[in-house]
């Protein structure tokens, strides 16, 4: 297995696909809830519809995986020939998959639509007291006869019936793109793109003081900031020791809201679809064979990376086993050209596949061909989620193996794949003379050359990697992230810089410098998701030390820690490599800081214990570490990625800022307080802290 949590120097990638070997047959079903007949269509979805179409044209097209369509069960409204997924029709086609299954084979369940939370009807199992619930499209109201929602599906329910259909000796995994409850801000209007997955229990006619009653008890369990939310199918299908293999992944905690989108981002043809199984699926098509924890953890990464949605995806069961038990699949980067009788060239991958408009690939006569022997260059003229329409490139050598087109059999290989170091950036609405301030502040580093070229501007309603905003209290501009979702808490943490009394030269100098920090992190983090996970043979273990305790334990790699001050997190790693492989910690605060936190060389054979990091009382929110693992040669200096560091984000920028100090202060000469130090150093003395590639929830004593 490849350990996912490092970022590793660029090596080549494994080009070849091995035929999978599969033990018994697969089964799906795929349900998504979009219209609620019961509700104002307020609370009606789009996007589960979309996404059990986008889940079954994956199943039956991808070569990988296997999935005969007669054994594929759809029950989604607003699917041609699906039945509607009512709770009836849910029990039914659960139970009759039930009855088909034998032992081996693969069961994969997905399911779309709103959740909710209602008082448990088992109060002892739940440790808020409350009940997740998927709602299926006959959803009715509260009753207080029953203290029920008529026609919910409660997550007691659902893990008997997974239960049930493990008992076959079938391995089964669950996919539940909803929301339970929580409370998530708008950052900013970007059109109608956006819905919410969550239902509030009061649109059910769930009375507060029944949701009350039911959390009574359970706030002094709850209240614990380490606390995982209890995922809703874990324990009770996980039950019986001797049943098949289980594994669920869950778009958010019990108390989050996950959103659906228009995706894929800016694309043409982009539809609704739940954020969570884009992000999915756009993930397995191009990681063919991984484990289920590398997939979470790949999963988490594009979250951090690319800000799809605010929510915290869970990944629990049986994590290391293969994805559809198809472990003998390896990474392809190539597939078959289909020529049609009007020459027309295209190819079985697209959006889901990471292919874009322009991008080059090399055409072979045969997928077993080294890159040298391409006949030439074809560009992707046009794609969508599944497929992609080729052109042939007609300069110079690139088309000189063409004479008669192209022939039968031969393939189309990923060339390399090029990181875009551009910056996207929303301008806010027009306010109260503040635009002409910011428009002449902009004009005046257009023509000194202090934007940079990377940087492209565009409306406030469209998408982009930060967005610009105007705070009337403060009389300044807030740059905030491009979601399109931000808790409360991340739009105080923002980055503010003051307009009043500034000259255009001053505000456009306070805006490049706050520019290319926020970017140098941005494009530190897409050059982490655009290099492979890993193809050194390094084995690495996160740990933390829980404050107070001795003991060290191993930190969940597809679990988000929930960090309070006095924890520490350690790395232990082995280079298990026949060469040395050089090791650099980076930390990456939420206020865009960066620090540089451990550096060192890793002979064959060693193994390093190092303590990294202590949380401490400064300030909170969700960090990222950044594991960078090189090939190393003997004889030379350890690589240090020392020089990437950067101080941390000022909360505002006042006219009392002056340009030297703030550069001075972001050289490293300023009193730089965070939420991490490093090992060995008082709390309140070290530099400031640092972040690996993966996301830390560092929160306050309660």
């Amino acid at each position: 297995m490849r350990p996912l949590s490092f970022l590793p120097g660029l090596t080549a990638l494994a080009l070849t696909a091995a035929t999978p070997i599969y033990a018994g047959e697969n089964h799906a079903l795929l349900i998504g809830a979009s219209t609620y007949p019961n509700l104002d269509e307020r609370f009606w979805l789009v996007g589960p519809a979309n996404d059990v179409d986008l889940v079954r044209t994956y199943l039956t097209l991808n070569e990988d995986v296997p999935f005969d369509p007669n054994n594929i069960t759809v029950l989604a409204d607003g699917v041609v020939g699906s039945e509607d997924p009512t709770l009836a029709n849910i029990r039914t086609e659960m139970a009759a998959l039930a009855t088909r299954l034998q032992p081996g084979d693969f069961v994969y369940l997905h399911f779309s639509g709103h959740g909710t939370q209602a008082p448990a009807n088992v109060p002892a199992t739940e440790l808020d007291g409350l009940d997740e619930l998927f709602l299926p499209t006959d959803i009715g109201l509260w009753s207080d006869t029953v203290g029920t929602v008529k026609n919910a599906l409660i997550d007691d329910e659902i893990g008997t019936m997974i239960a049930g259909l493990r008992a076959t000796g079938a391995t089964v995994w669950a996919v539940f793109d909803s929301c339970h409850s929580g409370t998530v801000t708008r950052a900013a209007s970007a059109g109608d793109d956006v819905r919410l997955r969550k239902l509030s229990p009061e649109a059910l006619g769930v009375p507060n003081a029944a949701i009350e009653e039911a959390m009574e008890g359970t706030v002094t369990r709850s209240v614990n900031p380490r606390a995982q939310d209890e995922a809703p199918v874990e324990t009770s299908a996980n039950a019986i020791a001797s049943q098949g293999p289980f594994i669920a992944f869950y778009a958010a905690q019990s108390n989050e809201s996950t959103p659906e989108k228009r995706l894929p981002r800016g694309k043409p043809g982009r539809r609704s679809q739940g954020v969570f199984t884009f992000t999915l699926f756009e993930t397995l098509a191009s990681n063919p064979g991984i484990s289920y924890r590398q997939l979470g953890h790949e999963i988490l990464r594009k979250y951090a990376t690319e800000g799809r949605a605010r929510s915290t995806p869970m990944f629990v069961g049986d994590l290391d086993l293969p994805v559809f038990a198809n472990g003998d699949a390896q990474t392809v980067f190539q597939w078959p050209i289909s020529v049609a009788s009007d020459g027309t060239l295209t190819l079985p991958a697209g959006h889901l596949h990471d292919l874009e408009t322009d991008e080059r690939l090399a055409v072979l006569t045969s997928p077993a061909d080294p890159i040298s022997a391409a006949l030439g260059h074809a560009v992707v003229e046009k794609v969508d989620n599944f497929s992609a329409k080729l052109g042939l490139v007609t300069d110079g050598a690139s088309s000189a193996g063409f004479p008669d087109g192209v022939p039968n059999g031969a393939y189309a290989r990923r060339l390399d794949k090029s990181v875009a170091f551009a910056t996207t950036i929303a301008l806010p609405a027009p306010s109260n003379g503040q635009s002409s301030t910011l428009e002449q502040a902009l004009d005046f580093g257009k023509q000194h050359g202090l934007l940079s070229d990377r940087i492209t501007f565009v409306s406030s309603d469209s998408p982009a990697d930060l967005r610009l905003s105007y705070h009337a209290e403060t009389g300044s501009i807030v740059v905030s992230r491009g979601d399109d979702f931000v808790a409360p808490s991340d739009l105080i943490r923002s980055p503010r810089i003051r307009i009043s009394d500034k000259s255009a030269e001053q505000l456009a100098l306070d805006l490049t410098d706050t520019f290319a920090q926020i970017s140098k992190v941005q494009n530190l983090l897409k050059l982490g998701a655009g290099l492979p996970s890993s193809s050194l043979d390094v084995g690495v273990i996160l740990q933390s030390r829980l404050s107070g305790q001795p003991e060290l334990d191993a930190l969940p790699q597809v679990l988000i820690p929930r960090l309070v001050p006095g924890d520490e997190v350690h790395i232990v790693a082995e280079n298990r490599e026949i060469t040395p492989v050089d090791i650099n910690v980076l930390y990456i605060g939420s206020d865009y800081s960066i620090t540089h936190m451990f550096k060192g060389r890793l002979q064959p054979g060693d193994r390093l214990a190092q303590g990294l990091l202590r949380i401490t009382d400064d300030s909170f929110g969700r960090d990222r570490m950044i594991l960078i693992l090189t090939p190393a040669s003997e004889h030379t200096a350890v690589e240090d990625f020392g020089f990437l560091a950067q101080a941390e984000m000022p909360a505002l920028r006042s006219t009392q800022d002056s340009w030297l100090s703030q550069v001075l202060a972001d050289a490293g000469f300023g009193s730089t307080l965070r939420a991490a130090v490093p090992l060995g150093a008082p709390p309140k003395a070290a530099k400031r802290p640092a972040m690996l590639q993966f996301e830390l929830d560092t929160r306050p004593l309660k």
